[in-house]
């Protein structure tokens, strides 16, 4: 199937793919008094009087801004936040399928990280959560930082943490399956954007080591040797020996690839340790194609990003119920321990019966992903007491 041709048809018919629909029938003077004027007056006092009632009487408690400035959009790069718009329409279609949580894209026309902050405050009060779409690094980190820190709704950058926590899933089950160990494992982590960063952040979160984990990027591995990283590459920076990406494989038990097409050949598979886990996600072309890994040899397990191969990392797996999850007990951020707890409860739809090399995560379709990550999300932000309800 042509799909380039097939979402052109698709989003030139429907001009786009969603759309706001009332929940309430205006057929008559009482339905237009009591949904607008003069009836809608008594709620916006009683909110007035608490605003904790905006819940009670509004969406904001099931609503969802998904906000972009376009510059690290898909593999497409810094394209500008129109074209952005498809695909901020497309995550806010997901929203809906997948949790019914409603959804409203907004790309913001700056490239300022001041700018796009005071925008995003502004427009908070709209709703109840704030997930953050491709936005380059090292911008993306800062600007979560501060306005998890100055509002009170859950925001997240999507394109970071929920990457991490289907990977950590991954992660998990290729661990079990493979009877390693996650603080033994020798880690490869090709790409130091913001989707790596989060990724080997919180697979230290899961107990690996952080000086059994070798960053690399462009120009090769990330050591304590070179002068040109920033602050947050310094912080994976290593002592290794080794200075490419070849090199850093050797033995190794784990490969995450967020990087870009073709950087991982046969020889590099067959160079890591027994059993090991490839994680090729440079999408629509991965690192490695998994055909081509699985010829190198018959003992690797492989995920990519990908829905026409097993074990997809696909972000559909998790935003959708972690932001049910947080929505439902109002919490007032996402903190690591909801990240994890949503790691477990992906991995832990996989049973010790059903793992194989073939399926270490749920498909996206699997319709007890999503209710199974809420419920998890919903429990540790009550343990953490971020829950307001």
């Amino acid at each position: 199937m042509d799909y380039n041709q097939a979402a052109l048809q698709m989003h030139e018919e429907h001009r786009g793919k969603v759309a706001v629909q009332n929940k309430v029938k205006v057929e008559n003077r009482d339905d237009l008094s009591t949904a607008y004027t003069p009836g809608v007056a008594e709620p916006c006092r009683r909110i007035h009087a608490d605003p904790r009632d905006v819940y009670r009487y509004t969406a904001k408690g099931n609503l969802v801004a998904v906000v972009s400035d376009g510059t690290a959009v898909l593999g497409l790069g810094d394209i500008g936040p129109l074209a952005a718009k498809p695909v901020m329409e497309g995550k806010c279609m997901l929203f809906k399928h997948f949790s019914g949580i409603n959804a409203f894209d907004i790309e913001i026309d700056t490239t300022d990280p001041e700018e796009f902050i005071a925008a995003v405050k502004r427009i908070a009060p709209t709703f109840g959560g704030i997930n953050l779409e491709d936005i380059k690094a090292p911008e993306c980190f800062e600007i979560e930082r501060r306005l998890v820190e100055e509002l009170d709704i859950p925001v997240m950058h999507d394109d970071q943490h929920g990457t991490a926590i289907i990977a950590s899933a991954a992660l998990i089950n290729a661990m079990h399956l493979s009877g390693k160990r996650i603080d033994e494992a020798q880690i490869v982590v090709n790409g130091a954007g913001a989707a790596a960063i989060a990724c080997a952040r919180m697979f230290l979160a899961l107990g690996a080591r952080r000086d059994q984990i070798t960053m690399c990027d462009s120009r090769g591995v990330v050591t304590t040797r070179r002068t040109d990283l920033n602050s947050v590459k310094r912080e994976f920076a290593t002592d290794r020996p080794v200075t490419t990406l070849r090199e850093a494989l050797v033995g190794a038990d784990v490969f995450l690839g967020v990087s870009t097409a073709g950087v991982l050949d046969a020889d590099m598979v067959r160079s890591m340790a027994g059993n090991p886990l490839v994680m090729a996600l440079a999408n629509p072309d991965p690192e490695i194609s998994y055909d081509e890994a699985k010829a190198a040899r018959p003992d690797v397990i492989v995920a990519t990003g990908r829905t026409d191969y097993p074990n997809q990392v696909n972000n559909v797996l998790c935003f959708p119920g972690l932001f049910k999850g947080a929505l439902s007990v109002r919490a007032r951020d996402i903190n690591d321990q909801m990240k994890l707890a949503a790691a477990y409860a992906i991995a832990d739809l996989i049973t010790d019966d059903d793992r194989s090399e073939e399926n270490i995560i749920p498909g996206a379709f699997d319709p007890r992903v999503a209710q199974a990550v809420a419920d998890a999300v919903a429990q540790a932000a009550r343990d953490t007491g971020v829950a307001r309800l």
